[in-house]
């Protein structure tokens, strides 16, 4: 594994365990408690015999202590099918000349790719950008350095629609790494029904502290994107550009929960290795 500028985060998220949300569905042994039942070492209960139960899974001890048979009910456990969906447009390079949501962008990429591998899930990355790619989940040793490369061979431009890529996305936890400047309604339809098709949706919501509160020498803010639409910044203009930004943060926030999305929001002052701990972590604390 490469110990450039990614090593250090890879050293730091080390041991980070990210359990699914809830039960996943899957053959594959791996890490996630399955809904599937069968001939694992883990316990999950006993259950009345019924015809056609393997008389093996019986548990003789039970029948000679009460006269009654029951069978022993085992959970499978199963890998879970990752795939980081990485905003690239133009608004992603932004704040100038550090490219700085797009540089914890990748490091979120890769950081929380990096966790899922470790417990053998397969991961797969989708670049949302003029320069599109898509690498399908696996569970290969290469993955993770094909990720950073494709990561690092890109440079925020133009303007991508996220939908089509939560829509095609073949894995059940997909992570949508984005500024949300962009197709915000069409993102929403999209991850809503990949929720209700159970998979797992979290939208990290990359937000700048410049954007939250610009510099006191800025007196015009331009949409990258749309370099035609343009807020002048002086005053009480200041002032309502602030409100009405933390407006939308807040919309957005709740639109996303309601369609059953989580939400995470990430501040470029924020490290990436406390984030990915912070995004694994809320999973682990929810019950997974």
């Amino acid at each position: 594994m490469p110990t450039g500028p990614y090593g250090a985060l890879l050293d730091a998220v080390r041991g980070v365990r990210w359990p699914a949300a809830r039960r996943v569905m899957g053959a594959t042994l791996g890490a996630h408690p399955s809904q599937l039942r069968g001939n694992s070492s883990e316990f999950s209960e006993f259950r009345p015999y019924r015809q056609g139960d393997d008389p093996r899974r019986v548990d003789w001890r039970l029948l000679a202590r009460s006269d009654r048979a029951y069978v022993r009910l085992t959970t499978d456990r199963a890998t879970f099918r990752t795939s980081m969906i990485v905003d690239a447009s133009a608004s992603m390079a932004f704040p100038l000349p550090h490219l700085g949501k797009w540089r914890l962008a990748r490091e979120l990429a890769v950081g929380l790719a990096s966790v899922a591998h470790a417990e053998a899930d397969p991961v797969g990355l989708a670049i949302a950008g003029n320069g599109q790619t898509v690498l399908a989940p696996r569970a290969r040793r290469s993955v993770l350095l094909e990720m950073m490369r494709a990561l690092d061979a890109t440079t925020p431009a133009g303007s991508t629609a996220l939908a089509p890529f939560i829509a095609s996305a073949r894995a059940s936890r997909l992570v949508v790494i984005t500024d949300l400047l962009g197709d915000f309604d069409d993102l929403l339809a999209a991850a809503r029904l990949r929720v209700a098709s159970r998979s797992e949706v979290i939208v990290v919501h990359i937000v700048a502290d410049e954007e939250l509160d610009p510099p006191g020498d800025a007196l015009l803010a331009v949409d990258s994107e749309t370099p035609t639409m343009r807020r002048i910044l002086d005053g009480e203009l200041r002032i309502a550009y602030r409100e009405a930004f933390t407006r939308w943060l807040d919309d957005s926030a709740t639109a996303l929960r309601a369609a059953g999305v989580r939400y995470v929001r990430a501040m470029t002052n924020e490290p990436a290795p406390h984030l990915v701990r912070r995004i694994a972590g809320e999973t682990a604390r929810r019950g997974a």
